[in-house]
């Protein structure tokens, strides 16, 4: 991995996907490009500056110089931010994702290592990996209540779309050209499966790459136990805490829950290999677990926004 200087002309760097390359591969002559996608995930565009002493030709300057990373093909650290296109030019604010950690039933964890529980909304989410480890993790004040647990009767991932600013009454619905109703969901096939929030079914694979990323796709007409509209109290002169999470007008919300792997339950080489082993555990209320940290990515298929919601699945150490 390296950084490609911008400081001069513009460089147009592309590769194929490892998809791509598997059909160029074949040497049949049917390899044809017919998509592609484009990022700005090394852009901060708050280096635009409208106040440049040398004019409006240098507004922008520090943003085109900006070095970017060279193409490359891992899927999972690339493209988190893809570009978006609308056809309108008036259009004042953008839809954005964002985590409800406010509601009592989608509460994250304050701190993955189980040092404190005081505060909420700026750790993880707590996956155990066997019911062994569900009791153990409960039995105590750090986790009462199942605070930060993925489980049914405990906390369930809850995602918010819509446009984050108070210049827009909440009391509307965001416009259907910027209404998010469809949603990629990536997580470890290893580590987790996708399932409803009260893990009641399971939802199909649509595509497992050469990661071994699995990705399920969701939408709002057919997948309605997972993807609804966002709505709020039309009584109420002002939203709730879990409502004002978006705090302008309201898109739809993506729920759902995670159950780890038959792997992960019954063995612990996956603990081994992909996270702290026998050798790297940590100690909750003076219990031994092993852990995996990995990330959820949730991405709109229509916007192309998305957000990574860090997760931490937990294995209780029985001698």
């Amino acid at each position: 991995m390296a950084f490609l200087d911008n400081s001069g002309d513009i460089i147009l760097d592309a590769v194929l996907t490892d998809t791509g390359r598997m059909r160029l591969a074949k040497g049949d002559g049917t390899f044809k490009i017919v998509k592609f996608a484009l990022g700005d995930d090394e852009i901060d565009y708050g280096l635009f500056d409208k106040n440049h002493a040398s004019g409006s030709a240098y507004y922008d300057l520090e943003i085109m110089q900006s070095p970017v990373l060279e193409a490359f093909t891992n899927n999972t650290s690339l493209l988190k931010h893809k570009l978006m296109s609308f056809s309108r030019t008036n259009l004042l604010y953008l839809p954005v994702m964002k985590l409800n950690d406010v509601s009592q039933t989608a509460v994250r964890f304050s701190d993955s290592t189980g040092t404190d529980a005081s505060t909420s909304g700026t750790g993880t989410y707590v996956l155990p990996a066997d019911p062994n480890t569900k009791s153990n993790l409960t039995d105590g004040d750090l986790f009462k209540d199942g605070k930060g647990i993925l489980a049914p009767e405990f906390k369930h991932i809850l995602v918010y779309q819509g446009l984050d600013t108070t210049d827009v009454s909440f009391k509307q619905f965001v416009e259907s050209e910027l209404k998010e109703t469809q949603y990629i969901i990536k997580v470890d096939s290893r580590i987790a499966t996708v399932h409803t929030s009260d893990l009641g079914s399971q939802t199909d694979v649509s595509f497992i790459d050469d990661d071994l990323i699995a990705s399920y796709y969701l939408t709002q007409n057919n997948d309605d136990a997972y993807v609804q509209d966002l709505t709020w109290d039309d009584d109420a002169p002002t939203q709730s805490a879990a409502e004002a999470v978006m705090k302008g007008p309201k898109g739809t919300k993506l729920m759902f829950n995670l159950k780890p792997t038959l792997d992960l339950e019954t063995s612990n080489a996956l603990f081994d290999e992909l996270g702290g082993g026998a050798g790297n555990s940590i100690t909750i209320n003076a219990k031994t677990y092993y852990y995996i940290d990995f990330n959820v990515r949730v991405t709109g298929a229509t916007t192309g926004y998305s957000i990574d919601i860090p997760v931490r699945t937990l294995k209780h150490y029985t001698a």
